[in-house]
């Protein structure tokens, strides 16, 4: 009996130190969930599954941002630490500081993840560069939430913040962005504006609108504002390279469908895309793009622009489309770099069907360059665009990802990556094809496309405009005053910075005339007059004469109509 009671008590103590072995167990994983601090559940919870993936040791995106945050690194790096973005540091910015409700209005971490804030983050910070997390969603209200309370309770490493509930983080809803609603006119620029125009149900509508403007010259271009009613797929106001022919008959203010209801293709609305030049545009609803500081996209007056609108109904009513552009223009004296247009497009596309297909192509520069923008542009099918840095330091890193073909990220390169000859970039792209046909390259969205766009401008980031005499010149050619006249017309012009000027005149057939100017010119605005004479001193017959002012290799062209 002494023993089966024995034998009894002591399995009894065994079970139950397994009992209590079990519950200090399990107790001690929840006293450890629940403990931990405030600044591991950010990097466990926020920067570890939506952040770390850019900026890990090695990638493109943490040299560019001089940003590491994974575990161990995160917390040195982003507390009491400068940006790496100059403008951010221009404005006495910190990533984050310690001083609570005031290290939040100067985070420069807040301003880059606060999605609600985005119309005051892109209008009054415009050399901040992308809202981040870069071509992902941005983070959930809950995480925006947790986040500033860490901040506003002194930004912490160790303990918790107590406002700062892991019980936010349930929240998982994310901003929207705001209606459509319709621009104020810029102070110095035009506002150029399409529809309302009708989309029938289940139609894709796309269409160009050919723009010209009452002026001639050049317009500098440095900062660009879109917005669309809902639908849109994309908008792009393209410039032409070249003057496009009459037999085209470009019409102004006419919109040109590239399809009837029946899906034909009406090839008449193409014909003027054989001289596009991209200029800009955006998959977004609403965009407000500011060129860097000192640059500016040149385009030319007298070439007009062709605007284009896409957008995709698949409902079983009517929808109303409508975009509103405003173009911010500086004066040329303004323009320290003149932007150029990045424009990589695969058109050589074979997507098999019910698979799923990765593509790649490498192009490369030409010439020196300096890129400060970087975006994609595909159709529906597209899962992945990649964009991966070919030959120097970086071969083979990622530069760009995007995964929404709706709406791809806006990549902000602040400083510009610099590229030089042989050097590019290699486009890998992925597609699920889960049709029955194969794909090609086509305007449709049920079509795919493979296209790089951006900006640079020539020479190396960091070298002033003295050290590099061979970068475009900004400048502006105005129409001669009076036109038409008879006894003497002034012409007038704008150099952005010292140059060679030529100012040439020549009769309708190109016959040279006279040379009104040859020589060194100052940086600024300069005026010529002309009193009807030849280079002899002998009065001209009436008639059209062209003025030619040319610039480095550049040149601009204008009509003077004389009355004797």
């Amino acid at each position: 009996v002494f023993k089966s009671v024995l034998k009894s008590e002591n399995q009894g103590n065994f079970v139950s130190r397994i009992i209590v072995i079990v519950i200090l167990s399990f107790g001690t994983s929840l006293l450890t969930a629940q403990n931990r601090s405030t600044w591991e559940v950010i990097q466990q919870e926020i920067w570890n599954p939506s952040c770390i993936q850019c900026h890990q040791a090695g990638t493109t995106f943490s040299q560019q941002s001089n940003l590491l945050l994974t575990e161990n690194e995160a917390y040195e790096q982003l507390v009491d630490v400068v940006p790496n973005n100059a403008s951010a540091r221009g404005d006495g910015l910190l990533r984050v500081g310690k001083a609570g409700i005031a290290s939040l209005e100067t985070s420069f971490l807040w301003e880059k993840i606060n999605a609600s804030n985005q119309d005051h983050y892109y209008s009054d910070h415009p050399y901040y560069g992308s809202l981040m997390p870069m071509g992902e969603p941005s983070l959930t209200n809950g995480q925006l939430d947790f986040i500033k309370e860490w901040i506003l309770g002194g930004a912490p490493e160790e303990g918790t913040v107590d406002k700062a509930s892991e019980a936010l983080l349930e929240d998982t809803t994310r901003y929207e962005p705001p209606k459509f609603f319709v621009l104020d006119p810029p102070d110095q620029g035009m506002q150029l504006h399409l529809g309302p125009f009708e989309v029938p149900p289940n139609f894709e509508r796309e269409f160009y609108y050919f723009q010209p403007f009452d002026t001639t010259g050049d317009l500098y271009l440095e900062r660009a504002e879109i917005i669309m009613r809902p639908g849109s797929h994309h908008f792009i106001a393209y410039s032409f390279f070249e003057d496009v022919p009459s037999w085209v008959a470009l019409e102004p203010q006419v919109y040109r469908d590239i399809r009837r209801e029946d899906g034909t293709v009406i090839i008449s609305s193409l014909l003027a895309t054989l001289w596009h030049n991209f200029g800009f545009g955006t998959q977004w609803p609403f965009m407000n793009y500011h060129f860097p500081p000192g640059v500016a996209l040149r385009l030319d007056a007298g070439k007009g622009l062709d605007l284009n609108s896409h957008y995709v109904n698949r409902s079983d009513t009517t929808v109303v489309g409508e975009v509103y552009i405003n173009m911010h223009l500086v004066k040329p004296e303004e323009v320290e770099r003149v932007a150029e247009i990045l424009a990589f497009n695969n058109d050589e596309l074979n997507l098999p069907p019910n698979q799923v297909t990765t593509v790649e192509k490498t192009y490369y520069m030409e010439e020196e360059t300096s890129v400060f923008q970087l975006f994609s542009h595909a159709h529906e099918h597209m899962t992945e665009f990649k964009v991966e840095k070919v030959g120097g330091e970086l071969d083979g890193e990622l530069l760009y990802i995007a995964y929404d073909w709706e709406h791809p990220p806006i990549l902000e390169l602040d400083p510009p990556l610099p590229l030089y000859k042989g050097e590019g970039f290699k486009l890998i792209a992925t597609y699920n094809n889960w049709t029955d046909d194969t794909l090609h390259f086509g305007l449709l969205s049920e079509d795919e496309m493979m296209i790089l766009f951006g900006y640079y401008y020539l020479g190396s980031p960091k070298a002033s405009i003295e050290e590099e005499a061979l970068l475009p010149v900004a400048f502006d050619l105005k129409q001669n005053y009076p036109n038409p006249f008879n006894a003497e017309t002034k012409v007038e012009f704008t150099l952005n910075r010292d140059s060679d000027v030529n100012l040439y005149l020549y009769d309708m057939i190109g016959r040279p005339v006279a040379t009104l100017l040859d020589g060194a010119m100052a940086a600024g605005t300069h005026t010529v007059n002309w009193s009807a004479l030849d280079s002899k001193g002998r009065l001209l017959p009436s008639g059209v004469y062209l003025i030619k002012l040319s610039v480095q290799d550049q040149f601009r062209v204008i009509k003077a109509v004389l009355l004797n």
